[in-house]
């Protein structure tokens, strides 16, 4: 195919104000992706656009738990995911239950 760029599951994007971090979740555009690599602001990223990761998560330690199959959002003004659908951009779905720990 004359037009196939690639897979698509990484692209190359600009890393936004304050610069991303590796494995942590950003919202660039309409985009919920991971950070491959930590960047300084303006910097290009590899940015994952999907798989599976373990994410840092609303209620860490204590209050939301997730079940599989559970939608999952991104809450961009506190920068984690969540349940919680309401002012939040939906970034998949959870693969495994979160009771109380820190990560998905």
């Amino acid at each position: 195919m004359k037009n196939f760029v690639s897979a698509g599951r990484t692209v190359d994007l600009t890393a936004p104000t304050g610069g991303v971090v590796s494995g942590l979740g950003y919202k660039i555009g309409g985009l919920i992706v991971i950070a491959g690599n930590t960047v300084a602001e303006g910097s290009p990223f590899p940015a994952c656009l999907e798989g599976l990761f373990d994410v840092l998560a609303e209620g860490s330690g204590s209050g939301q738990a997730w079940a599989e199959g559970d939608a999952v959002y991104w809450d961009n003004t506190n920068h984690q995911f969540t349940k919680t659908a309401a002012s939040n951009t939906l970034a998949g779905f959870a693969c495994g239950a979160k009771l109380t720990a820190d990560v998905l």
